[in-house]
């Protein structure tokens, strides 16, 4: 039988930029994992702060890069989507690297003015207000423009939206129209249920922008729910947006911004392969063709990356605890937390992530079953993204297994119930910040123990 090392080094082009194996034990971005297990225990959450920073630099670099090789006319934004990840360190390592914001519900306002009194964010920020909106964050966003948040923009997801912000507001203000895209070909919806049809946009800013005397159009916000992908899919609904960017800017000469929702993907198995750079020059050249052939003005470009942003950031670390052989051929790994609770949108939507040994690199391997804490049958992990199987290091000697699953940053802790009530009153594992200090050494901190039982009886009435 062969080593674990070898079977990785085989299956994929290992190592990787993130990932590497030194003295037996897996590093990633240079940081020694098992010496962050050694500090902390597990199970743990950790968030390595500096992928952040690096993946909007280099977003950023892109379309400056596309937008100077064809003379493209317009400046580039980039936005986070706070709903990926809304903590502190979070937003301020996004907001240090030039990155604005854009907002879903009502409490992402508060936080936004949270980011100001620490004064992180000026009144300057652009802030795109998204999303379908009840009175509350309708209101807070009135509040924001009355106070002086001038680049604050409310995309008009309805028809009934501009009225509020025309009684509320004081000023003049700026709106955008999010515009409503048809699902791709296999989804269960023909059209998305946010943003307004394309045969209403055009009569919603005639009767309802053009006369005001407060509102003036912006931009045109775009958002494919798969991502920016090379498809005829999406292709085909970008060109039609701007077409449609073309056609109102004919009768609306202030709208003078593209906002392109859906991110990047992020890399969820070491075979992953994505052309971010061909990607990036086909929407500049797409987009400035079709403004040529109509004869407009290119727009300013917005993009909304949300777990490009913060995904790749992001990893979990368990102990394997012990292994079960429930029948001839399946043995069971468990692990110190849950898939359900600790990784929803493995279970909820089979979403695989890079799954690898922490140690024992150089140990013979084996096929199993990844099983979780909680009582439910569906707690388990049991396929790769480039196969539908999983293989590990075999645990015949004394020395424990640890086990990752890496770029789980975005998503899992807001959907997992974040120091809540989880399934089978499971706590929520400790999360450890990584960092890098002005010398490059490696720093750590405990953003947040394990959740205790005192706090989740509170929550119960208890």
């Amino acid at each position: 039988m062969k080593r674990y090392i070898d079977l990785i080094e085989q299956t994929f082009e290992f190592p990787q930029v993130e990932f590497k194996v030194q003295n037996n034990e897996l590093l990633f971005h240079d940081v020694p994992l098992m010496d962050i297990i050694k500090k902390y225990g597990t199970p743990l959450k950790f968030t390595y702060i500096p992928k952040i920073g690096q993946n909007i630099d280099y977003a950023r670099q892109l379309f400056t890069d596309a937008m100077k090789k064809y003379n493209y006319e317009g400046d580039y934004t980039y936005c986070y989507c706070t709903k990926s990840s809304h903590f502190s360190f979070v937003l301020e390592e996004a907001i240090k690297h030039g990155s604005h914001i854009e907002t879903s519900s009502a409490f992402d306002i508060p936080l936004v003015r949270k980011l100001h009194e620490k004064g992180l964010v000026d009144k300057n920020v652009l802030i795109i207000c998204n999303g379908f909106k009840r009175p509350t964050y309708m209101s807070y966003i009135a509040d924001m423009l009355n106070d002086g948040y001038k680049n604050c923009i409310p995309v008009l997801d309805n028809l009934n939206e501009l009225a509020v912000y025309e009684e509320k507001v004081n000023g003049k203000f700026d709106v955008g129209i999010r515009v409503a895209a048809d699902e791709e070909p296999n989804f269960e919806f023909y059209t998305s249920r946010l943003g307004i049809r394309y045969g209403d946009i055009t009569s919603l800013y005639k009767e309802q922008i053009k006369p005001s005397k407060k509102a003036r159009l912006k931009l045109l916000h775009f958002f494919i729910n798969t991502g920016i992908r090379d498809s005829a899919y999406y292709w085909s609904e970008l060109s039609r947006f701007v077409f449609k960017y073309c056609e109102l800017k004919k009768i609306a000469p202030e709208l003078d911004t593209i906002d392109i929702g859906g991110g990047f993907p992020i890399k969820t198995s070491l075979h992953f392969e994505y052309d971010y750079k061909y990607m990036v020059e086909q929407i500049i050249e797409n987009v400035k063709w079709i403004c040529g052939k109509n004869n407009v003005p290119t727009p300013h470009i917005i993009t909304e990356f949300g777990s490009f942003t913060v995904g790749e950031s992001g990893g979990v670390l368990y102990s394997v605890l012990d292994e079960k052989l429930q029948n001839d051929k399946e043995l069971w790994y468990m692990v110190d937390g849950s898939f359900i609770t600790n990784l929803p949108d493995s279970w909820g939507l089979n979403q695989k992530y890079i799954l690898m040994a922490i140690n024992k690199w150089d140990d013979m391997y084996h096929k199993v079953n990844v099983g979780g804490l909680t009582c439910d049958s569906m707690d388990y992990y049991n396929s790769e993204a480039h196969s539908s199987e999983v293989f590990l290091p075999m645990i015949e000697n004394k020395d424990k297994l640890y086990i990752g699953f890496f770029h789980t940053g975005a998503y899992q802790e807001s959907l997992g119930g974040y120091g809540g009530i989880q399934h089978c009153l499971i706590p929520a594992p400790k999360h450890v910040l990584i960092d890098r200090d002005e010398n490059d050494q490696v720093i750590t901190s405990l953003f947040a123990d394990d959740q205790s039982s005192e706090s989740m009886l509170n929550i119960l009435g208890y």
